[in-house]
Formats: C-alpha cells, sequence, structure tokens
C-alpha cells in the first residue's frame, strides 16, 4: 500500500519506587515525557503500582488490591486527559471481598475508563505464585475500541499463548499489547538466563507474524527480594515493539529506566496480511480438538 498512517507510541520500562505515590510519581514523569516526545499511546508494566508480590504467598499482599475504579485510575485517567494520551495501566483489582483479578485498564484521552480486559491465564510457578492472588478473567478476549484503533489487550503470563491473541485478532484487533512482569532467578546460569529471555521475545514475534499485527510487550526492570527470604527476581526490562512481520522496530536495554518510543505503520497490517493470507487459510473445520487439554 503507498499510503501510511503513522501511530506514535511509547513503552514505559520502570521499577518499582517503593510506595504507590512514588510509583505513579514517576508514571506522571513518563506520561509528560510521552506527551512531548509526540506519542498518542503510553503502555505501562504490569502490576505498575508496587513490587511484584506474588514470589510468596501472603493474606497480608491483598491490601494492596484496590478498586476500579478508584484511587489509580482517577490519578492516571486525569494524565490521560490532561495529556491527551491513550494509556495502558495495569493494576491489582479488588471486584469484591475475596475476589480480585490481575487487571488492564484502558483511558481514551479522557479521565473515564473506556475498556478493561481481566488476566486470563494465571501462572503458579516458583516467585510467580498467581493463583493465590488473581481469579481468572471473565471478560473474554476482546480488544477495546480507542480513538487510535482497537487495541487487544493481554497481560504478562498470556503472551506465551497463540490462542490469546488469535482470539483477539480474530475480534478486530489492530495492535496486540501486553503489560508485563517477567524476570530471572538469580540461581540460574547464563545461557539459561539468555534461553528464557530469548524465548519470551521469539514467541511474542511469533504472535505477530501469525496474526499480521504490531505488538508491544512492557516489561518491568531492576532486582525485587523476596518477601519470604527467597533468592528474589532480576527482571529483564527488555520491553519492545514488533512489527506484523515478527521484525523488531525497537528494543529497551533489561537494566535501566526507559521510555521506548516507536512510530508504528498501521497500514502495514493490511499489506502483510495481502502476502500472507494466514486468516484466509485456516482449517477451522478441523481444530475441534483444540478445545481438548490433551489429545489422547
Amino acid at each position: 500500500m503507498s499510503t501510511s498512517k503513522t501511530l506514535r507510541v511509547a513503552l514505559l520500562q520502570e521499577r518499582d519506587h517503593g510506595s504507590v505515590p512514588a510509583n505513579l510519581d514517576a508514571i506522571e514523569v513518563g506520561l509528560r515525557e510521552a506527551a512531548r516526545s509526540g506519542a498518542q499511546l503510553v503502555l505501562l508494566q504490569e502490576l505498575h503500582n508496587g513490587p511484584y508480590f506474588c514470589q510468596h504467598e501472603s493474606v497480608d499482599e491483598f491490601e494492596r488490591a484496590e478498586t476500579i475504579p478508584g484511587p489509580s485510575t482517577q490519578r492516571i485517567g486525569a494524565l490521560a486527559e490532561e495529556l491527551a494520551l491513550v494509556v495502558v495501566a495495569s493494576l491489582f483489582e479488588r471486584r469484591a471481598a475475596g475476589l480480585y483479578h490481575n487487571t488492564a485498564v484502558v483511558f481514551d484521552r479522557t479521565k473515564e475508563i473506556c475498556g478493561k480486559y481481566r488476566k486470563m491465564h494465571i501462572p503458579d510457578d516458583p516467585a510467580y505464585y498467581e493463583k493465590f492472588y488473581f481469579t481468572p478473567g471473565d471478560l473474554g478476549f476482546v480488544p477495546v475500541a480507542t480513538s487510535l484503533g482497537k487495541l487487544g489487550v493481554l497481560v504478562c503470563w498470556d503472551q506465551w499463548y497463540p490462542e490469546a491473541a488469535r482470539l483477539m485478532a480474530l475480534a478486530g484487533a489492530e495492535l496486540l499489547l501486553y503489560p508485563t512482569a517477567i524476570g530471572w532467578d538469580p540461581a540460574d546460569g547464563d545461557a539459561e538466563k539468555n534461553r528464557q529471555r530469548d524465548a519470551w521475545i521469539t514467541v511474542q514475534r511469533g504472535h505477530a507474524v501469525a496474526n499480521g499485527l504490531p505488538l508491544l510487550a512492557c516489561n518491568r526492570f531492576g532486582f525485587e527480594a523476596s518477601p519470604d527470604g527467597g533468592r528474589g527476581l532480576q527482571f529483564w526490562g527488555s520491553s519492545f515493539v514488533a512489527g506484523p512481520q515478527g521484525e523488531l522496530l525497537a528494543q529497551a536495554a533489561p537494566d535501566r529506566r526507559e521510555l521506548l518510543t516507536v512510530d508504528i505503520d498501521m497500514q502495514r497490517s493490511e499489506a502483510v496480511r495481502r502476502i500472507w493470507p494466514f486468516l484466509r487459510d485456516r482449517r477451522i473445520d478441523a481444530y475441534a480438538d483444540l478445545l481438548k487439554r490433551f489429545r489422547d
């Protein structure tokens, strides 16, 4: 296609600053910087209001949860409106007593929430004990409609599942976005660390290719000690943007704060899908076994 529609996006890769007010202050600085750079959309990291508390299981951690709407959405929404930004935030949602979610919240240049996504795939692995805290999402794989297009917002562990990206694409998503909190066990050797980070990047680039869509993944960085005296986690940063053929358009460093700003040609998805018509050639008549846990 000869024409282009450029969308400038920004990913705010940050660390935990020790408290909710300090983290929201850092986000405000990042959003203002993004607006000055001409960004129209800003993606924040997973659970940006505090540390990644899921390294252990403790009922005390539920005190971190807040309602949506609530104090954090009020502050971020006010900034989205003031700065005329589309913002994708990530919060620990208290839906009701004993019912909590890992929830992404979208603002469309206004203080009002325009859409939500509740994390569907919930891990339960060493240092990632999320099933203790989060109820699986019940909003489905539904893109959030904004003034910039339909956003296929997913969260962290969702990024390993091709089904999630595909369902967002089939529902009309024009971008795939992943707020993320993922890192290394400090006890792992360098070779294993590299394999893990490379796998994380590769699988998401594959989602971009398979669906012909740009993809944004925003991760946190920095070491976070385990509250129960474990080894802790070294979050590997490396936030990135891939184009619809999986090409890396930009990537952040693994170990520092960075506002990654990228121009995306939103017309390229149409061009790519014309030469690689994966949606056309899907054998939907032959995929029934995908609904099984395992094919014995």
